[in-house]
């Protein structure tokens, strides 16, 4: 068994001030902790993974095409393969979630210095 705190992980940049630390990672799934800063954005992108995750602090905007859903803390959001998204933090303080990755994110596994 692999037990971590997740303040105990090595952050790294993703969008300008929106920081990630890879939890962990698998052959086949990764942990992400995702912090936005205060009206923080994650631009709109797309990635071959299928992403999962839950908001454990603040509030965003997620944004897929025409579509406008706001989530806070305990929403959970599912995003396909191959989806265009966005984020927009709402609120004056950092928003937290968890992102869930398959197949991991080989980008953020180098910018984190794992491979």
């Amino acid at each position: 068994m692999k037990v971590v705190k997740g303040k105990d992980v090595r952050a790294f940049p993703i969008f300008g001030g929106v920081s990630g630390r890879v939890v962990f990672s698998s052959d086949r799934v990764m942990f992400l902790l995702v912090e936005i800063p205060p009206r923080g954005v994650v631009p709109e992108h797309s990635h071959p993974h299928e992403q999962m995750g839950v908001c454990l602090k603040g509030r965003a905007e997620f944004i897929s095409g025409e579509e406008r859903v706001t989530v806070e803390e305990g929403t959970f959001y599912w995003i396909r393969p191959g989806e265009r998204h966005g984020v927009v933090s709402l609120v004056d303080e950092p928003s937290l979630f968890l992102d869930v990755f398959n197949p991991p994110r080989e980008d953020y596994l180098e910018k984190a210095g794992l491979r």
